[in-house]
């Protein structure tokens, strides 16, 4: 079985300017790309679970958000970093889907795609729906904050 760092991707990896989706808006995180090459060398799949509800609301389109990521993973490629995966839900949060976080649905459709074994995995993001939603999948979740990063958070669970 796999392992995986799943990664809220607005707030955790970049700087979270609002309903981000333009690729002159892309700004890493300080420490996010060292510390995803950090769980990346410990054999870890890094898989990014986020809720786009721009597209829902008719701000930006799917294809926006395609090229923000292909931008982003531009961008950490020159840190030696690669995303396996994105999973995104475009709805809003008056949608009622079942794909949005909190709901644990994207962390167990990726736990599902890679054979990723929940117990060995984590999940980081800046909100509290993202921490829920992967205690809700059975990973063990870390909320990004100012005072912990997620390079401070990598250090702190590769230990």
């Amino acid at each position: 079985m796999n392992k995986a760092i799943f990664l809220d991707r607005d707030g955790t990896i970049n700087v979270d300017c609002g309903y981000v989706y333009r690729v002159e808006d892309l700004a890493l995180l300080p420490g996010a790309a060292e510390a995803m090459k950090m769980f990346q060398e410990r054999g870890f799949l890094l898989i990014v679970i986020t809720n786009q509800s721009g597209v829902g609301r008719g701000y930006f389109t799917m294809d926006d958000v395609a090229v923000f990521n292909h931008a982003l993973d531009e961008e950490l490629a020159r840190h030696g970093v690669k995303i396996d995966d994105y999973f995104i839900c475009p709805h809003g949060p008056e949608d009622g889907c079942e794909c949005r976080k909190p709901l644990p649905y994207l962390v167990q459709k990726a736990i599902e795609k890679y054979d990723i074994d929940a117990n060995e995995s984590y999940m980081f993001g800046d909100k509290k729906s993202d921490v829920e939603c992967g205690e809700s999948a059975g990973v063990k979740s870390y909320r990004i904050t100012a005072e912990n990063s997620l390079l401070d958070w990598a250090e702190r669970v590769l230990k």
